[in-house]
């Protein structure tokens, strides 16, 4: 691809302006695009006139532009996430109906977490989850049950690397996570109070492929000290049973949960 006079791929210009849309951002100006990417205000012009010519981009009656139908249904088709989304959906219908809580779907991606599907909740609790949003690893139930799953070179590159304190549940010392990811890996859940907003707390089962392989995380979002941790993981664990099995999983959840008396 043809690079501009700053070295930059006209894919990494394009990459750029779709990044600057967000859920604050849905829409917006070209000269407000042009200043949220960085790009000359010509090369701006230029860029997103191409893509409304190919409809990746639309304009509003009012002048302001946001991501194009044709972008999404072009994403959409042979995505792996797609065939994920699909099984997993009548199983978080479930989950959502039995807990009452905002469930989710993430996978690992780029050293993050990806959530790919939200059941949303009408009660009052802070989750900051959102459907093509993006978590810390080591700082969502989600993330830890990806990463106990991850192989183990990936895990000594992840823990090499210094991570931010959020609440003061998060765990960042690496001697630490290794210890919590083995119990995770050894009961089959994880439940971290608070991790990253001090008002929530995630629980996560993984969802396995058809190789064995953990291909996401399945999880709930509840209110602080209302966890009820033995009633949640089995609902979670049934569900995601489920999920693998529709992905072509034939094997067996490992690790049961220990209910202190």
């Amino acid at each position: 691809m043809a690079n501009s006079a700053s070295g930059e791929s006209i894919i990494g210009r394009f990459v750029k302006i779709v990044n600057a849309f967000d859920d604050t951002h849905p829409a917006m100006s070209v000269a407000e695009l042009g200043r949220r990417t960085g790009l000359p205000v010509t090369t701006t012009y230029r860029l997103v006139n191409d893509l409304l010519l190919e409809r990746l981009l639309e304009r509003e009656p009012g002048g302001d532009i946001h991501i194009g139908t044709r972008m999404w249904e072009l994403a959409s088709r042979s995505s792996k996430m797609l065939g994920l989304r699909e099984a997993a959906l009548p199983f978080m219908e479930d989950v959502q109906a039995v807990v009452q809580h905002s469930t989710t779907l993430g996978i690992l991606d780029s050293d993050e977490v990806l959530y790919i599907e939200r059941l949303g909740s009408d009660k009052t609790i802070v989750d900051i989850t959102k459907i093509a949003g993006r978590l810390p690893v080591h700082a969502t139930s989600s993330g830890l049950v990806l990463l106990a799953h991850s192989p183990s070179a990936y895990q000594d590159a992840f823990l090499a690397r210094p991570l931010t304190k959020f609440t003061e549940t998060t765990l960042t010392e690496p001697a630490a996570l290794r210890r919590h990811l083995a119990e995770i890996r050894q009961r089959g859940f994880a439940a971290m109070p608070g991790v990253i907003v001090p008002e929530s707390s995630g629980i996560a089962v993984p969802v396995f492929g058809p190789d064995n392989t953990v291909r996401a995380a399945l999880s709930v979002v509840v209110p602080r000290n209302e966890e009820n941790t033995p009633a949640r993981v089995p609902v979670l664990m049934a569900a995601a049973r489920g999920i693998s099995r529709a992905l072509g999983w034939r094997g067996e959840l490992k690790g049961t949960l220990r209910q202190s008396h």
